[in-house]
C-alpha cells in the first residue's frame, strides 16, 4: 500500500455552481468585516435593534427551553403561533388569512423571500425591484435562475418608481415585483393612493408580488398599509412580515409568510426540504411577542422616532440633504456635495472619526452618492456621530 499523498498535493479546485462563482459579497458585511477589528467605534450599520428582546419574550424562549420544546415542530409552524399572526393582521389591518392554509411560519423574512421566489420563479423569468434596493434581492433571484430588473429611482421621486412609469414595463416579460416597505435603505413607504394606482397595473399586466413588510410596524407619521389589503391584490401578493425589527428579536430568527393557499403550498413544499421548521423556542417566543410585548414595541418605537427627528435634522443642518423616512430606522442622506464616492466617504469617516455608516452603492448602482445610517442606536451616540461628521465635513476628506 503506497503512501498517502500529502494533503497540499491532494487539493482540487472545487468546481462550484457558476452562479455561485459570479455571486458578489455583501456589500454591508463585506464592510463590517473592518469595523468589527476596531474598538470604540459607533456603528451606524448594521440594521439591528440596539435593544434587548422585550423580558416577556426571553422569558418565554427560556420556560420553553425548559419544558422540553426542543423537538421538531410541524413543517408549517405551531399553530397556535399561526392564529395568533391571523388574530393580529386581522385585528391591525382588517386582513384575513387562514392559519391552516395561508400562513407559513419561516426561519425570518430572509428564507420567506427565498421560499416565494423560488415557489414561483422558473429559469429566465424576470423579477423587477427598486434600486437601491435591500442587498439580498438580486443575489436571491440570481439564485433561483430569474433575471433581476433593477429599477433606479431617487430622492426627487421618494426612492418610487413613479406611477406614470409602472406601465412601461408592462410588455417586457415581467413576472415578479419585489416590493419593500418601508424600505431598506431609505425608509421610503408609498401612500394608499400610489398603493391603489400600482395595484390597478399589477392586475393589468398579471405580474405577482413579493411585499417585504418587516418594517410594518415601524412606521412614525402614517399607519402602514400592506399591499394585500388594495382591492384585487391578495390573492397576487405574498406578504412577508416577521419579529426581528419591530420585537427586537433578529437574533430568534423568526417570520412568516401570508398568501394564496396554493401558493403557501408553493413554498411549504420547498420549506420541508430545506429548512424543516423554523425555530421551535423561537416560536413560543414570537407567541408570547404577540400577545405581550404590544407595549414594549410601542416603547421602541417611540424612541426611534425621537431619534430619526434628531439625526435627519442634524443631517440635514450639516448640508447633507436628507428626507424624513416615514419609516424603518434608516437614513439616506446624499453625500455628492463633497465629491467623494460613497465607498470613499465611509471608509474615510470610519478612519479619521471612528464611525461606521453603510456606503450607498452597497444597495445598488443607484445608491451610489448616498450613505445609510442606522438609528437603531442610543440617542447619545448619535450625538457623538454628528458631532464627528461636523468634525469631517470641515477638515475634508
Amino acid at each position: 500500500m503506497g503512501e498517502p499523498i500529502p494533503l497540499a498535493q491532494s487539493r482540487t479546485a472545487v468546481p462550484l455552481a457558476t452562479v455561485v462563482q459570479n455571486l458578489q459579497p455583501s456589500g454591508i458585511r463585506e464592510f463590517f468585516d473592518i469595523v468589527a477589528s476596531r474598538p470604540n467605534c459607533i456603528s451606524l450599520g448594521v440594521g439591528e435593534p440596539d435593544f434587548v428582546s422585550p423580558d416577556a419574550v426571553i422569558q418565554a424562549g427560556v420556560e420553553a427551553l425548559r419544558s422540553g420544546y426542543t423537538h421538531y415542530t410541524g413543517n408549517q409552524g405551531f399553530l397556535k403561533l399561526r392564529k395568533a399572526i391571523s388574530t393580529y393582521l386581522q385585528n391591525e389591518y382588517s386582513l384575513a388569512y387562514d392559519p391552516e392554509t395561508e400562513i407559513l411560519i419561516t426561519v425570518g423574512v430572509s428564507q420567506g423571500l427565498d421560499l416565494g421566489l423560488r415557489s414561483l420563479i422558473n429559469p429566465g423569468d424576470k423579477v423587477l425591484f427598486m434600486s437601491p434596493s435591500y442587498v439580498s434581492y438580486r443575489p436571491m433571484t440570481e439564485l433561483c435562475g430569474g433575471v433581476p430588473v433593477e429599477v433606479p429611482v431617487t430622492a426627487e421621486s421618494d426612492f418610487l418608481i413613479p406611477l406614470e412609469d409602472w406601465s412601461s414595463f408592462g410588455r417586457k416579460g415581467i413576472k415578479v415585483i419585489l416590493l419593500n416597505y418601508p424600505g431598506n435603505p431609505t425608509g421610503t413607504s408609498p401612500d394608499k393612493q400610489y398603493l391603489e394606482e400600482f395595484a390597478k397595473i399589477a392586475q393589468k399586466f398579471n405580474w405577482y408580488v413579493i411585499s417585504d413588510e418587516i418594517y410594518a410596524d415601524l412606521t412614525y407619521d402614517r399607519k402602514h398599509i400592506p399591499l394585500a389589503t388594495i382591492q384585487g391584490m391578495k390573492e397576487r401578493t405574498l406578504l412577508l412580515g416577521g419579529f426581528s425589527k419591530a420585537y427586537a428579536m433578529t437574533g430568534w430568527r423568526i417570520g412568516y409568510a401570508c398568501g394564496p393557499a396554493e401558493w403557501i403550498r408553493g413554498l411549504y413544499k420547498i420549506h420541508q426540504y430545506a429548512m424543516l421548521c423554523a425555530p421551535t423556542l423561537s416560536q413560543v417566543a414570537a407567541i408570547a411577542a404577540l400577545e405581550e410585548a404590544g407595549e414594549d414595541k410601542d416603547k421602541m418605537k417611540e424612541e426611534y422616532c425621537k431619534r430619526r427627528n434628531f439625526f435627519v435634522k442634524a443631517l440635514n443642518d450639516l448640508g447633507l440633504e436628507c428626507k424624513l423616512p416615514a419609516g424603518a430606522f434608516y437614513v439616506f442622506p446624499k453625500i455628492e456635495a463633497t465629491g467623494f464616492s460613497s465607498m470613499e466617504f465611509a471608509r474615510s469617516f470610519l478612519d479619521k472619526e471612528n464611525v461606521a455608516v453603510v456606503p450607498g452603492s452597497a444597495f445598488g448602482k443607484a445608491g451610489e452618492g448616498y450613505i445609510r445610517c442606522s438609528y437603531a442606536t442610543s440617542l447619545s451616540d448619535l450625538e457623538k456621530a454628528i458631532t464627528r461628521l461636523e468634525r469631517f465635513l470641515q477638515k475634508g476628506i
